[in-house]
């Protein structure tokens, strides 16, 4: 049994399917406040030092506590998660027909310590959007979509905004699950 300190959606189920059991107590750290004391860092360090932060932010005793967050920086601009949907709009045209780094990074740990930490790359070319796209992608995919960075699911029409994508299935979803099985087993937590 382990505490997953976040509340997304794709990160429960990911670990569901795996057949990993969790209890689910979202971290409350202030992220954008975080990410400013970090000043100009590169993306995957601000994605580790975001999960180390909410691994670390629960006090489960000897369960351990698992953080997750996902960093997107386009031409070396960072993007958090949409306000609105105008601003949604905003990143997809900015987005159109450039290329998306990804870092989803995981950090387990064991009382006041972190056990684990772990970041992983993807890479995402964005095809051209037209408008017309922008608004009908928006009309069918708000406000899920306001919860992800990157405005996209992967796992539903988000996969439309493509053209390629190098690097694992997991990280796009927003956590480097492989990794973090083998951490778990590891910590002797999942069978090995």
């Amino acid at each position: 049994m382990i505490v997953l300190a976040s509340k997304s959606a794709s990160r429960r189920a990911m670990l569901a399917a795996a057949g990993v059991e969790f209890d689910v107590m979202p971290a409350a750290i202030d992220e954008r406040a975080l990410e400013s004391a970090l000043g100009e860092v590169a993306p995957h360090v601000v994605a580790l030092e975001l999960a180390k932060s909410k691994a670390l932010s629960l006090d489960a005793g000897t369960v351990p506590v698992l953080g997750s967050d996902s960093v997107l920086s386009v031409e070396g601009r960072r993007f958090n998660k949409p306000e609105s949907r105008a601003q949604a709009a905003e990143h997809l045209r900015y987005f159109s027909g450039k290329v998306m780094d990804l870092h989803s990074a995981a950090a387990i740990s064991l009382g006041s310590h972190v056990r684990w930490d772990h970041c992983a790359h993807a890479r995402l070319k964005v095809r051209d959007l037209s408008e017309d796209f922008i608004q009908r992608y928006l009309a069918a995919e708000w406000p899920e979509v306001g919860q992800c960075v990157g405005v996209f699911r992967i796992e539903a029409l988000g996969v439309q905004l493509f053209e390629d994508i190098e690097g694992d299935h997991f990280t796009v979803l927003g956590m480097p699950l492989l990794p973090v099985l083998e951490a778990l087993r590891e910590l002797e937590e999942l069978p090995a």
